[in-house]
């Protein structure tokens, strides 16, 4: 038996904001103009509209998928959250209209990945059949608009890269394919590098701390320091090549960083799906998303990069 990835959806709002935009906004602090986009590759990102939540997102993306009425399970994967209590899947099953179990999945852009695996072992063990993982991704709500000077805006700098978006990805038993091969791996001394802290038992109140907060250099380095090796094992451990994937979906920060990743682990231009100028940084649902965007077939190999703040590193191959 193994789990195989059956549905694939997204929900982008109807809004959407320019870098150019995005920095007209910003009050105080005026930064030079053009230096989102050049720094990142980033031409557009989508905003939620005031009432919608993360809740909301992850439903209407699963509303697209057949089948998903009759999951067994409901796993929401998001680095967002309604609110700290309880679980967001809940409120994503009430809206759904589903009485199955559920529960939550965290761990910032990698949550979707890992709320796969977490859906491959309880079908691998017999637990569950068909499991729902969904995301609902809402950091509009965590860009500091107020500026105070350079240095608060390199700090922030994180925030203007992100997008508000949704995902869903139905996994389910399979008798002859799916996922087969997954391996992760964290440095998680590195966990302050890039943070959105408040809402926990560290910072409850302080409106000060419900901003995203991170230096893109630190983190870049980390990521460096990591290496490549739980991606380019992946191959070796298989006697797979990138040519032998019809999509290699990799989470998406940056574009020089993106073309630094594929030139280092040597993924074929062709290979790659490119989602991050059109659809900003979408958090966890970038690898769905990208999914939904590539061009693959059923039978098809498809290969989940993921990086992840913490940080974090998986991946993941399936036959689709």
């Amino acid at each position: 038996m193994r789990a195989r990835i059956t549905g694939v959806a997204t929900y982008l709002p109807q809004r959407t904001m320019t870098s150019a935009e995005v920095e007209r906004r910003i009050e105080g602090y005026v930064p030079h103009r053009g230096v989102i986009e050049r720094l990142t590759g980033i031409r557009s990102r989508y905003v939620a509209d005031d009432d919608q939540q993360a809740s909301d997102l992850a439903a209407e993306a699963a509303r697209k998928l057949d089948g998903h009425a009759d999951a067994d399970l409901l796993i929401f994967a998001s680095a967002s959250q309604d609110m700290v209590e309880p679980a967001t899947a809940h409120i994503v099953a009430a809206k759904l209209g589903l009485s199955c179990p559920v529960f939550d999945v965290k761990n910032a852009c990698n949550s979707v990945l890992n709320g796969i695996q977490v859906a491959e072992a309880l079908i691998l063990t017999g637990a569950h059949h068909r499991v729902l993982v969904c995301s609902g991704e809402v950091p509009s709500r965590a860009v500091r608009w107020q500026v105070r000077d350079h240095s608060q805006f390199v700090d922030s700098f994180a925030g203007y890269t992100l997008s508000d978006s949704g995902a869903a990805v139905l996994v389910s038993a399979d008798a002859e394919r799916g996922i087969f091969y997954r391996d992760f791996s964290a440095e998680s001394t590195a966990w302050a590098i890039g943070t959105l802290p408040g809402g926990g038992t560290a910072h409850p109140r302080d409106p000060e701390y419900s901003y995203f907060r991170g230096d893109g250099r630190r983190l870049k380095e980390a990521f460096e320091l990591a290496g490549p090796d739980v991606f380019l094992n992946a191959l070796k451990r298989t006697g797979l090549r990138w040519d032998d994937f019809a999509v290699v979906a990799v989470h998406q920060v940056a574009m020089p960083y993106l073309d630094h990743l594929a030139t280092v682990l040597g993924i074929p231009e062709d290979r790659l799906v490119v989602s991050l100028p059109e659809h900003g940084n979408c958090a966890s649902a970038t690898l769905p998303l990208q999914l939904a965007l590539g061009e693959w077939e059923p039978g098809d190999r498809v290969a989940l990069l993921g990086l992840g703040g913490g940080i974090s590193t998986g991946v993941m191959l399936a036959e689709m």
